[in-house]
C-alpha cells in the first residue's frame, strides 16, 4: 500500500512536468556536448584584498594581467569580461618589495570557463609609507622682448605647493614647475594663470590650484630681450 502512494505521490503526480523537465535537461546537454571548445584572452584587473591603508603600492606595470581562458563557444562568445578578475591577497604586508604569484587559482572566472594560463605569471610589487611634502613653485618663463629689457622678477602665487605619495618618491622632488607661460612683449608687470605638475607620476599635487605668476620686466643690459 505504502508502495502505490508512493508510486502515486513523487511519479505520477505532475508527470507531465517531470518528463518535460528531463526532456529539456536532454536537450541542454545535447547542445552544450555539441558546442565546440574554444580559448579567448582577455586582459583582466588585479584586485587586492585586505589593502593596507597605511602604504602606497607601486610596481613597473599595470595592476592587470592576461588571460587565456576556453570553455563552449556558446559560453565564450557571451561572457562578460569584467566577470574576470585576478586576485591577490596583501594580508600582513610591510614595508618594501614583495613577489606574488599568478596562476589559475587566483583568476575568477564565470561557471563553465576554464582558466588555461595567467601573463605574467609574476608580480613585484613595491610598498612604501605614503608621505606628504611641502616643496617651492618655480615657473617657466617664455617669450622675446623689446630690445633693451629683459626679465627682472618672477613671482609665484601661491610660492609653495604640498604633494603627496610614496615616501621615496616624495622625497626626491625638489619643486613642482609650471606649464610655460608666455610673457612676450611684456613691459612692466603682467600676471599670467598656469598650474604646476611634478615630473613623477606617481607623486600628485595634494590640493591642485591655479597658480598666478607674476613677471615684471625692465631695462636689462642683455639687449634683446630672451627670458
Amino acid at each position: 500500500m505504502r508502495t502505490r502512494q508512493f508510486f502515486r505521490d513523487y511519479v505520477v503526480n505532475n508527470l507531465g512536468l517531470k518528463v518535460l523537465a528531463v526532456v529539456i535537461s536532454i536537450g541542454l546537454w545535447w547542445l552544450v556536448s555539441r558546442d565546440p571548445t574554444v580559448e579567448s584572452i582577455v586582459t583582466a584587473p588585479i584586485e587586492f584584498l585586505h589593502a593596507p591603508e597605511n602604504l602606497v603600492m607601486t610596481a613597473d606595470s599595470p595592476f592587470e594581467v592576461h588571460v587565456a581562458v576556453s570553455g563552449p563557444e556558446r559560453i565564450i562568445r557571451s561572457m562578460d569580461q569584467a566577470e574576470i578578475n585576478a586576485i591577490i591577497d596583501l594580508s600582513g604586508v610591510k614595508p618594501g618589495e614583495r613577489t606574488f604569484d599568478l596562476n589559475p587559482r587566483q583568476i575568477h572566472a564565470p561557471r563553465g570557463v576554464k582558466v588555461e594560463r595567467v601573463v605574467p605569471s609574476q608580480i613585484h610589487i613595491e610598498f612604501n609609507p605614503s608621505a606628504t611634502r611641502t616643496v617651492e613653485v618655480r615657473p617657466r618663463v617664455i617669450g622675446a622682448f623689446v630690445s633693451g629689457y629683459g626679465i627682472t622678477d618672477v613671482t609665484p602665487d601661491p610660492a609653495t605647493i604640498v604633494i603627496e605619495g610614496p615616501a621615496n618618491r616624495v622625497n626626491a622632488i625638489e619643486m613642482a614647475i609650471t606649464d610655460p607661460v608666455d610673457a612676450t612683449g611684456v613691459m612692466g608687470k603682467a600676471t599670467f594663470t598656469t598650474h604646476a605638475y611634478v615630473p613623477d607620476p606617481l607623486v600628485r599635487i595634494q590640493h591642485p590650484t591655479p597658480i598666478h605668476v607674476t613677471v615684471t620686466t625692465g631695462k636689462s643690459s642683455r639687449g634683446a630681450g630672451q627670458p
